[in-house]
């Protein structure tokens, strides 16, 4: 607290504690100075008979604020008229974030300040509260500064990842979404980026999430029910029940009683046979969004399910079941074909429990051939012969990999999303059953490959998967591929590019790393950013090498298809990270 009196013997400060920055009368004179006192430049001024003293960089974006001007007690930066309570700091603006204040002392005709007072909040408290604002106000500066302050005080990347959870579970009534989706995905790939690419990840989910919420009505939870001796099977019969005849209320309540009562892996059990009973929901986003959830838990801990999980509900209840399309009745009724199978599915399994299949060769050409009675015959063998859910997932996720890594430019921009839904949903099947091997992961196979059936036509002709000899292995990975995304149209480019790098011996994991980067720094949307989560994914499930390429090259094409952007997120991102390591922002370069 300013004041002119100086300071007394037994007052609690200290002369160590503070510095001299002033002459009192000069300050009086002329309003304000900046003056430095261990490292920090601070701006003071006179005002109203007090001496006040701030932080000179304005908490926005740097601006010096002792070019501000100060009126009735209120300090108001001229870059972005952020306006600050003069006498402690606070903003009355919530993007801006309060200014450091720091107390002043008059001793002898000379102004003192302590540089260092105590902080009213500790950092990551501070950081946390932050974050929570910029959510709420939809606010990307504030969320990428409080991203990289948490991380910048060690704090693990769950900690902004639940937070996110948490706020985008309740404060969307429409419940989960792509920016949920995008935030776990994010998470996935912490492991596979550089490490400074992994706060850009957490940011570009974060600030999805706020504006998925941001003007939507949060969401009103309902109740477990009182009884805990409902056994799993009937809490699962109920739970498709309601889903079945869109009972949103209803379903919660089984699931909230399912979370409070059954294990982990049955709760997803339940949620992923909800998401089969029909086809292919909203074009495979339905159990992509539930396995998604599911990840997302994997990460923060299945004790936030309570949470989390009743938000993917409006995604069963209200979602497109691909058997009312015209696509999967006519011409030919793929939609019967599929529910047909679902019929001879368990006493296939049961026949098949104690074999041991191997794909035959040509399975995979099987997958993407003309014949949906074909494919249909040939996954029911599968099963029959032994195949788990997890191989025959595997399959069609290879399958659906190969339509992108083949889709022809010569289709509608458009149709990259066709492709696209079918492999991002085969990779959330092969997912889902490793978590859980039930018979909805055989069901969400058999769809899957139907849907790779529909799919046909983007491959015609096809665009040849590049074998490596088209080019040479780049000589900097990094900077050919990242400059082939620099330009637009350098679809095939970028293919042939990852693929002569693969052949060549090329490291995956630093492929992983410039892709992850290229991806980033772009202001990529939903499925580019859920495109490339899935192929990373895939190339780890793949035991076969040249199988696992093809999803890096499928998905170099498909990123290279959707870049370069504006990249107005990155500028963002990178305000941030520059703002907290103290460079000038309002200066050009």
């Amino acid at each position: 607290m300013a004041t002119e009196e100086p300071a007394s013997d037994d007052e609690p400060t200290t002369e160590a504690s503070f510095v001299r920055v002033a002459d009192a009368d000069e300050l009086r004179d002329e309003g304000r100075t900046v003056a430095r006192a261990d490292g920090r430049a601070i701006a003071l001024f006179h005002h109203e008979g007090e001496f006040r003293a701030v932080d000179n960089r304005c908490p926005h974006m740097g601006f010096p604020l002792a070019d501000g001007t100060v009126d009735d007690g209120i300090l108001t930066c001229h870059w972005h008229h952020a306006r600050f309570e003069l006498s402690c700091g606070d903003t009355f603006d919530p993007w801006a974030d309060d200014v450091q204040s720091f107390p002043t002392e008059v001793r002898d005709g000379e102004v003192y300040v302590d540089p260092h007072p105590d902080p009213d909040l500790p950092p990551v408290e501070h950081w946390t509260d932050r974050l929570q604002t910029g959510l709420e106000e939809s606010l990307r500066l504030v969320v990428a500064k409080s991203v990289i302050g948490l991380a910048d005080e060690d704090v693990a990347y769950t900690e902004p990842l639940r937070q996110g959870l948490t706020f985008g579970a309740r404060y969307r009534d429409d419940g989960w979404s792509s920016g949920l989706t995008i935030l776990s995905a994010m998470a996935n790939l912490q492991d596979a980026l550089r490490p400074e690419d992994r706060k850009r990840a957490l940011y570009t989910g974060l600030y999805r999430v706020a504006e998925d919420c941001e003007g939507e009505p949060p969401k009103f939870d309902q109740p477990s029910f009182s009884a805990r001796d409902l056994s799993r099977e009937r809490l699962e019969s109920w739970f498709r029940e309601t889903i079945e005849v869109r009972d949103r209320d209803g379903a919660e309540r089984c699931l909230q009683t399912a979370v409070a009562t059954l294990d982990p892996e049955e709760v997803a059990d339940i949620l992923y046979l909800a998401a089969t009973d029909h086809l292919y929901m909203d074009a495979g986003h339905t159990f992509d969004f539930v396995n998604k959830a599911c990840e997302a838990l994997d990460h923060v801990g299945w004790d936030h399910a309570d949470e989390v999980l009743p938000s993917v509900i409006p995604r069963l209840t209200e979602a497109t079941r691909s058997e009312e399309l015209s696509s999967w009745r006519q011409p030919v009724d793929v939609a019967e074909l599929v529910f047909d199978a679902y019929d001879e599915l368990p006493e296939l399994a049961a026949e098949g429990a104690d074999a041991e299949w191997d794909a035959p060769e040509g399975f995979i050409d099987t997958l993407l051939s003309d014949d949906p009675e074909e494919i249909v015959t040939a996954m029911k063998a599968a099963v029959q012969n032994g195949a788990t859910p997890d191989g025959l997932a595997g399959a069609v996720a290879q399958a659906a990999g190969r339509r992108v890594a083949r889709f022809g430019t010569s289709n509608e921009f458009g149709d990259w999303d066709t492709v696209h839904h079918t492999y991002t949903y085969a990779n959330a099947v092969q997912k889902a059953a490793l978590r859980t091997d039930s018979m909805a992961a055989y069901r969400a196979a058999v769809a899957g490959a139907m849907s790779v059936y529909l799919d046909r036509f983007l491959n015609t002709p096809p665009t040849p998967i590049p074998d490596g000899t088209e080019v040479d292995a780049p000589d900097d990975l990094r900077e050919e591929l990242l400059a082939l995304f620099d330009e637009e149209g350098e679809v095939d480019s970028a293919g042939r590019l990852v693929a002569a790098y693969l052949a060549d011996g090329g490291d995956p994991a630093e492929l992983k790393r410039v892709l992850g980067e290229g991806l980033l720094r772009e202001d990529a949307d939903f499925h580019t950013l859920q495109n490339v989560e899935a192929a990373f994914q895939q190339f780890d499930l793949t035991e076969d090498p040249e199988r696992a390429h093809t999803h890096l090259v499928a998905t170099a094409r498909y990123v290279s298809a959707h870049v370069p952007t504006r990249r107005s997120a990155e500028q963002t991102y990178t305000i941030a990270d520059r703002l907290r390591r103290g460079e000038r922002i309002h200066e050009s370069d």
